[in-house]
């Protein structure tokens, strides 16, 4: 299905992604508690909307 070639620059890209995105995140790790505190209530309330779609479409939509 995949070449050897394509297996090897998918395992190389993922491993380099990693490893960029883990230390862009090590440094900016505090501005991102600085300005993004309180993202986790915008979360849960996407999840809270969805879960009301959900309930609506299922209780109400047969």
């Amino acid at each position: 299905m995949f070449t050897a070639g394509q297996i090897v620059f998918a395992l190389f890209f993922f491993i380099s992604f990693t490893v960029i995105i883990y230390f862009s995140y090590k440094r900016d790790r505090k501005t991102i508690n600085l300005f993004y505190r309180d993202s986790y209530k915008i979360l849960l309330a996407f999840i809270l909307f969805f879960f009301v779609l959900f309930c609506i479409k299922y209780f109400l939509i047969d």
